[in-house]
């Protein structure tokens, strides 16, 4: 009897992360986590989010554009990979059985121009919520950033896999923020850059460990 009343609090209060995590995601933050969030992401890229650039002046005649203007892609969570979820050892993530349910909840990005070549810093922030079959106190959380021109036939630049570690609290509801520093790709021309867009998501691949390179026969 003890048993089903937890796993019965422990749905409830799976339900009331989740409900939770989707207002914050669909109608925003309080003003004081806004103002909060914003000053931390304006801190770390210089005033850059995922909001739409303002209109800069053009650098003079001869000169080279500075880092800041530099064009730098919108940001954008992948379609299907804005959120993850863990079940059970054998088990799919539905219901009483899952143990933790990640979510991105904003995005910022920065680029810098490097030679022939642009290195884009992406903030991602998130939440991770323990699930009804409880999460464990440390989650691998596998994140993945592209840099994708887009069109009729999308075209992949980019792409890097990256893994943050969340340690759980008691509350079972824990905030992440991970920046991915070293995305690298081509400086485009000015007929395609507005084509370029940032993709974010979480992709379970990136904790697989990559195969062992095959040594030479001698």
């Amino acid at each position: 009897m003890v048993k089903k009343l937890r796993s019965s609090r422990n749905a409830l209060r799976w339900r009331a992360g989740i409900a939770l995590t989707l207002s914050v995601a669909l109608a925003g933050v309080s003003p004081v986590a806004a103002q909060s969030l914003s000053e931390r992401f304006k801190g770390l890229f210089g005033g850059k989010s995922d909001e739409p650039a303002q209109p800069k002046p053009a650098p003079a005649p001869g000169q080279p554009a500075a880092d800041d203007e530099v064009d730098c892609p919108q940001v954008t969570v992948r379609a299907g990979a804005s959120t993850y979820a863990v079940g059970s050892t054998g088990k799919p993530a539905v219901g009483n059985d899952v143990r933790f349910q990640a979510s991105i909840t904003k995005m910022a990005r920065e680029c810098f121009r490097n030679g022939g070549d642009i290195t884009a810093r992406i903030g991602i922030q998130g939440r991770v919520i323990a699930g009804p079959a409880g999460a464990p106190a440390t989650v691998e959380v596998p994140l993945r950033v592209a840099v994708v021109q887009g069109g009729v036939g999308e075209k992949v630049i980019a792409s890097k896999a990256y893994r943050t570690t969340v340690e759980m609290s008691e509350g079972g509801s824990v905030p992440f923020t991970f920046v991915a520093e070293d995305l690298a790709y081509p400086l485009p021309s000015a007929k395609i850059a507005d084509s370029y867009i940032f993709y974010v998501g979480f992709d379970p691949q990136a904790l697989t460990p990559e195969p062992k390179a095959r040594g030479k026969k001698k």
